[in-house]
Formats: C-alpha cells, sequence, structure tokens
C-alpha cells in the first residue's frame, strides 16, 4: 500500500463510498493510510506536559511532512505553554492547532485523536491505557511515553489493545529509548551472539537525588492537586519504580528475553516523609528471578546528597556488560567491545524518525506496546514485592483484578487516595498492604 494518498486519490475513494463501496475499518487503519487530502501527516498531542512538548518537537522534527493539528490536555495553562514553546523550536509552518483543535479536561483527547494521523501519548501514564486503546480504535499509529500503565489491569487492557493494533498493522513505539540507542544495539547484539555466555546476573540502578515537586495552591480540589503534582500518587504515576527504573528493568528483561517469574524486595521513606511526596516511597530494592534462576538485583532511590547511579550491567558466564560505560568484556581481561558514544545520535530523535519514515512509506514495522507492556508490569511487579514485603509471582500479579484508577474523571471527584485531617496520605506498609 502507498505511503501516501494524492488529492486524486482522496477523491477517487470519496467517491466509490458515495456509491456504496467502502474502506473496511481495518483497512482505513493500515499502516501508511492517511485521511488527509495530501501528503501531510497529521500530529495530535495528548498531554501537553515537559515529556509531551519534547515528543512532539522531535517528531515534527523528522524529514517527512508532518503537521502538529491538535493537542489535548487536563490545563488550559500547560497546553498554551507547550504550543508556544513548540513554536518557539520548530517554526509556525509544522503547527496548525487553532483554538477550536485546542482541546482541554478528562475527554479533550477523544477530540484531539480524531484529526490526526498519528497521536503522541504523553499524559501521566495513568491514563495510557485507555488513551492507547481510543487511539487504536481510531485507526490511528501511536507514539506512547512509558510506562504505559500504573496497575495490572491497566497492563492487561494495554495489551489487549496492542493485539487489535497489530490485526489493524497500526505502528506503535513506546518511548524506552534505549532500544533505539546505537550504544544498546550493538552491545546488545552481541549479548545475544553469545559472546558473554548464558547471563547468570543482572545489575539496575536508577538512584537520583528526586524530581520537582508542586505545592498546592489555594481553591484546588483534590484531583486538581494530585494531577499537577501527579509524579507523588500510585494511580497517576506507579511510584518512581515505574516511572523511572522501568528503563533500567527493561535492558536487563531485553537482554534475557524473557521477564521474571517472581519478585521480592524491601523500601520505604526514610527521607522525604512531607505530605507533599503523597504516597510514594523514596526508595525500592528487589531481587527479581528469571524462569532460568538468573537474579536482577534492582535498586532505585529518589534521596538527596547519595551516591547516584543510573546503569545496567550483566554477568555472564563467559563475560560482563557495563551498559553506562558502553564496555563488553571477557573473564580474560580483554575487552570485547568498546563503544565510543561520541557521534551517536539522539535517540529520542531515533526513535521518532524511524516511526515516521516507516508511516510515510506505508510499512508496519514498529509493534513496541506488548515488551512495553510487560516492561511496566515488571516494575509494577517490584512494586508490588516492596509494598507488601511479600514473594511476588508473575502470574498472580499480571493477572490481579486491583484497580488503583479512580471510578470517575471529574474536577471534584475523589481520587483513589485521600489525605487525612493533617494532610498526610496512607503509606504502604509491608506486612499490611494488599498489592493483589
Amino acid at each position: 500500500m502507498s505511503g501516501k494518498i494524492n488529492r486524486r486519490s482522496f477523491v477517487e475513494r470519496t467517491a466509490l463510498a458515495g456509491t456504496g463501496v467502502v474502506i473496511s475499518p481495518l483497512l482505513a487503519g493500515a499502516a501508511g493510510f492517511f485521511n488527509s487530502v495530501d501528503d501531510t501527516i497529521r500530529i495530535a498531542l495528548v498531554g501537553c506536559g515537559g515529556r509531551g512538548t519534547g515528543a512532539a518537537t522531535q517528531a515534527l522534527s523528522t524529514k517527512q511532512n508532518v503537521k502538529l493539528v491538535a493537542m489535548a490536555e487536563a490545563f488550559q495553562d500547560n497546553l498554551e505553554s507547550s504550543l508556544a514553546n513548540i513554536i518557539n523550536e520548530v517554526g509556525k509552518d509544522k503547527v496548525d492547532v487553532p483554538k477550536d483543535r485546542q482541546y482541554v479536561g478528562f475527554d479533550a483527547y477523544k477530540q484531539a485523536i480524531s484529526h490526526a494521523d498519528v497521536v503522541i501519548l504523553a499524559t501521566p501514564p495513568g491514563f495510557r491505557p485507555i488513551h492507547f486503546a481510543e487511539a487504536i480504535a481510531q485507526n490511528k499509529h501511536v507514539f506512547m511515553e512509558k510506562p504505559v500503565a500504573t496497575d495490572a489491569p491497566g497492563v492487561q487492557k494495554v495489551l489487549e489493545t496492542a493485539k487489535m493494533a497489530k490485526q489493524k498493522k497500526l505502528n506503535v513505539v513506546v518511548g524506552l529509548q534505549r532500544h533505539y540507542q546505537t550504544k544498546y544495539t550493538k552491545i546488545m547484539d552481541l549479548v545475544h551472539d553469545g559472546k558473554i555466555g548464558d547471563i547468570t546476573s543482572a545489575q539496575a540502578y536508577w538512584n537520583g537525588a528526586g524530581v520537582w515537586v508542586r505545592p498546592r495552591k489555594p481553591g484546588q480540589t483534590e484531583m486538581e492537586y494530585q494531577m499537577r503534582n501527579w509524579y507523588y500518587f500510585n494511580w497517576l504515576c506507579g511510584d518512581h519504580i515505574t516511572e523511572q527504573h522501568i528503563h533500567n528493568l527493561d535492558v536487563i528483561n531485553w537482554a534475557k528475553q524473557s521477564y521474571p517469574v517472581s519478585a521480592q524486595g524491601m523500601g520505604g521513606r526514610q527521607v522525604r516523609t512531607g505530605k507533599e511526596y503523597g504516597e510514594i516511597y523514596d526508595h525500592h530494592y528487589v531481587e527479581f528471578t528469571y524462569a532460568d534462576g538468573s537474579i536482577m538485583n534492582s535498586q532505585c532511590r529518589h534521596i538527596k546528597d547519595c551516591w547516584n547511579e543510573v546503569n545496567e550491567k550483566l554477568t555472564g558466564t563467559k563475560g560482563t556488560v557495563d551498559f553506562g560505560a558502553g564496555s563488553v568484556s571477557g573473564y580474560n581481561g580483554k575487552s570485547i567491545y568498546q563503544h565510543n558514544d561520541k557521534n551517536d545520535p539522539n535517540p529520542y530523535q531515533v526513535e521518532h524518525d524511524m516511526l515516521f519514515a516507516a508511516i510515510a512509506n506505508g510499512e508496519y514495522k514498529y509493534d513496541n506496546a506488548e515488551y512495553g507492556a510487560k516492561s511496566t508490569m515488571t516494575s509494577i511487579l517490584g512494586r508490588m514485592a516492596t509494598y507488601s514485603g511479600k514473594m511476588i509471582k508473575w502470574d498472580e500479579a499480571i493477572n490481579s483484578k486491583m484497580s488503583i484508577m479512580p471510578s470517575k474523571y471529574d474536577w471534584n471527584a475523589n481520587p483513589p487516595v485521600m489525605p487525612d485531617e493533617d494532610g498526610y496520605y496512607p503509606i504502604p506498609m509491608p506486612g499490611s498492604t494488599e498489592v493483589i
């Protein structure tokens, strides 16, 4: 199928429809089918925060004939700021988002998606399952940020939608950008070729000082406050083991070409104990076990003035890998490979370059949703282990029906977790918190 539909072919298709001959929804959603009357690939941005603004800018920086035509956001000020920043980065020629295609509110995503060929999903991750489902239902190609859910039912929904995306041949790229990073792809090829032998253990780290805090403002409802300060509430963020550490966990899964069968660990709030930090932990340590008995030791921390590390390491029967250093070494002391990433392209840009090239060429090449969902589930499995203090099995975790999402999306509705009279939120307690 041609990756482009010009005005003549559009008119011919329209004429066919007028005679009672219609194109099936599956064909209309197939890779490379655009609904526009020219060669323009139309983009809708859903979620106009910093990451959404960055992703849209990268999409508009590809070589294809692309244009941002619609935006959706919970907050008007975020949308306006994002729009201004995008125009400043890429210029006005690639942006056509008039007021009547600027949608605000919980249902804004449905309207924005309807205008596009490709949808960028970059809201807080708790919304990802329903937004992804809507995009695929409307036959759109998708770029969605990681993680793709915050609980097991959300992961289940994404996996179901992923099957439909495959059936419709819709490209889906997930923002686990290490899969598009030269250093990682080259080293992973060596790992899968057996250069370090069988992987017996792995280490994954995301230890840092933490991220922003957005103070409560007078007049905010509880729903608005949590939406503004979304990083600290599990229904929106999933805790930092899910929101950030997923990158490192995903790399180990990629290396193993499998997913853990169980996890046990520990965590808590030792330093960040203020009410502004919502309900999440400031540290997690998890021991993940794979089916072959190999172990991934995982640690992530949000505490200032400590040792920091964001990296992944592998130990095999023939050698080791340090992804951060770009090195593959044998036990004989000799270097197997040393990567120099000085001239490597930006992987955040590469993932968009590859996605939009495939769409423009009418190719179905990317179905990242399944591994994105299962690596998301790996992080949720780890959170279940640290919150409960129990050994949690993969099968029982991924099949859990315990939802942490709100029953209603409304500015005056109560979120799933509410503060006490002093403004503090209930904190998960190992030994008593139920997670399955």
